[in-house]
């Protein structure tokens, strides 16, 4: 057995690294130890490039050579429930709210040794969009090989019930997989997805039918973009609002929802040209009609002041828009100086605050709207604070919980007060004595050398997390799931598992709905029973 030296210089970094002394609560030996085996610690690349579109899509309810591989099939079976739980549907990106919070109550308080019950896996495409739920109807967008498929199966047991394909020949230029970025959104009767080549796609969502379709790439002058398109669409009112990304005012597009007609356009040229930057003597920017419009963040509709914003962070900054005609309220420069990076957390609003963070040295910031919607004041900004590559910050009494990190050995579950923006505590996931931390040469899992036990992934790494019940779900992205409860006081991490499907990397963030918990691989689906009984 050898010793794994990334794992002392994860921690070397982690512990360096922290400004302010730990003040979370130490794993205990067993709860290091309540595991399932994990899988080896890389994942192959995705392979794939297809032949070019080709012609209209197609709708198949047919089982393929994935769907073979679903399991438990039995798992319809109702689950006794605690009295009067809560159960909701996750039917958009990041649930019902668009926060990553659930409302569902009655799920386990711990988890038994071997982790929550497998109610059902399936294999599937490439892709890094989590699934959507809407009643008993679970939707999820990957690609096998050369087509983009949306499929629906049933959210209790995985059984398929349509499927709707179309060709893709997108390539990742930086040879991440090729597959969906952007999760499915469901209505009651419509379900829309946004491929990463920008194509815009309105189905039946009881039959898959194609309503209609928009090839955004051809219907807008769109400067490549670093990973395909990765903004997950929203409704607002009676308008599907995209980050489009088109050139020279095309950032962000409305639609109509029953149709795919152009509504308005916003945000470009128009908004950022001659703004002040934060580069070195804060130039102003000079517009050239070849900038990337958008990041990797999805935008967000609420409420502040009794007025309706939709909030998008831009590759340039924070705009907030009017939804009934796309005119702009206020814009916030907040990017990095180096070319190669992208805004991809969503924004967090706190009643008339709004959070930013993001990766490559932009650090975080905190705005507060006016009060007649038009103008904000910067609270506080820390260019060396919490800097999230891509999952939302969540907020819960006060402080602000996130990833920060953009490197995976970077990876660090801080806590940040809202009020002050100083960091209060943060964790890599692994307090115990790298010395006892081993790896096996033929399977590249980690073992505990003291137990001989093989141990789920030590470090959280660029990690995301859901809250329900009072509880984190988190997602280490080499596969660690973990329950904690978060406070200002620290982290307490309840249980550890791992189950041998989900692999590095596991970036999707944790789905909850209807007491089961759903998570995506790069290329497996698997959903587990979270429910009391």
């Amino acid at each position: 057995m050898k010793r794994f030296a990334l794992l002392c210089s994860w921690i070397a970094f982690g512990m360096v690294g922290c400004d302010v002394a730990p003040q979370f609560v130490a794993q205990t030996e067993s709860q290091t130890e309540t595991i399932v085996k994990p899988a080896p610690a890389t994942a192959p690349a995705a392979s794939g490039e297809g032949d070019p579109d080709a012609g209209r899509a197609t709708i198949s309810s047919t089982e393929s050579d994935l769907d073979a591989e679903t399991t438990g099939a039995s798992a319809r079976a109702a689950t006794k429930s605690v009295k009067n739980p809560v159960r909701t549907d996750w039917p958009i990106f990041l649930g019902l709210h668009g926060t990553g919070i659930s409302d569902e109550t009655g799920l386990l308080d711990e988890w038994p040794a071997e982790g929550p019950a497998l109610l059902w896996e399936k294999r599937i495409g490439t892709g890094y969009s989590a699934p959507s739920i809407r009643g008993e109807k679970l939707v999820v967008h990957h690609r096998p090989r050369d087509k983009d498929i949306v499929e629906c199966v049933r959210a209790d047991d995985g059984t398929p019930i349509w499927k709707y394909e179309y060709e893709t020949d997108y390539a990742d230029p930086y040879q991440y997989n090729n597959g969906p970025r952007c999760s499915p959104l469901l209505t009651e009767n419509r379900c829309y997805t946004f491929g990463p080549q920008g194509r815009l796609v309105c189905l039946n969502l009881e039959n898959g039918e194609r309503i209609w379709d928009r090839d955004t790439a051809a219907d807008w002058k769109i400067p490549m973009h670093f990973f395909g398109a990765g903004c997950t669409p929203i409704l607002e009112g009676n308008l599907l609002i995209v980050l489009v990304g088109g050139q020279p005012n095309s950032g962000v597009v409305a639609f109509d929802p029953e149709t795919g007609e152009t509504r308005w356009e916003s945000v470009g040229k128009d908004t950022w040209d001659g703004v002040i930057t934060d580069d070195p003597g804060n130039p102003p920017l000079a517009w050239t009609s070849r900038e990337m419009l958008v990041s990797y963040s999805s935008p967000i509709a609420v409420t502040i002041h009794e007025k309706r914003h939709v909030l998008c962070l831009m590759r340039q900054g924070l705009v907030s828009l009017d939804p009934k005609d796309g005119k702009v309220r206020f814009k916030y420069w907040f990017r990095a100086r180096e070319h190669e990076s992208v805004n991809a957390a969503r924004p967090v609003v706190i009643d008339d605050q709004i959070f930013l963070s993001a990766a490559y040295r932009t650090g975080m910031a905190l705005l507060k709207v006016h009060p007649d919607g038009n103008g904000f004041d910067e609270v506080w900004r820390d260019k060396r604070g919490m800097s999230t590559h891509w999952s939302t910050p969540i907020h819960e009494n006060g402080c602000l919980y996130g990833f920060s990190g953009r490197h995976e050995n970077e990876g660090m579950l801080q806590c940040v007060d809202l009020k002050t923006g100083e960091q209060v505590w943060q964790t890599a996931g692994f307090t115990g004595n790298p010395d006892d931390l081993g790896q096996d040469p033929r399977s590249g899992q980690i073992v505990n050398t003291k137990t001989g036990k093989v141990i789920p992934w030590p470090f959280y790494g660029r990690g995301s997390a859901t809250l329900a019940d009072g509880k984190y779900f988190i997602l280490g992205e080499r596969g660690t799931l973990a329950l904690a409860r978060l406070s200002r006081d620290g982290w307490k991490e309840i249980s550890r598992t791992s189950f041998p499907k989900l692999k590095y990397p596991m970036w999707a963030s944790p789905v909850i709905a209807h007491g089961r918990l759903y998570l995506r691989s790069e290329d497996w689906l698997v959903c587990l029973n979270v429910a009391q009984p």
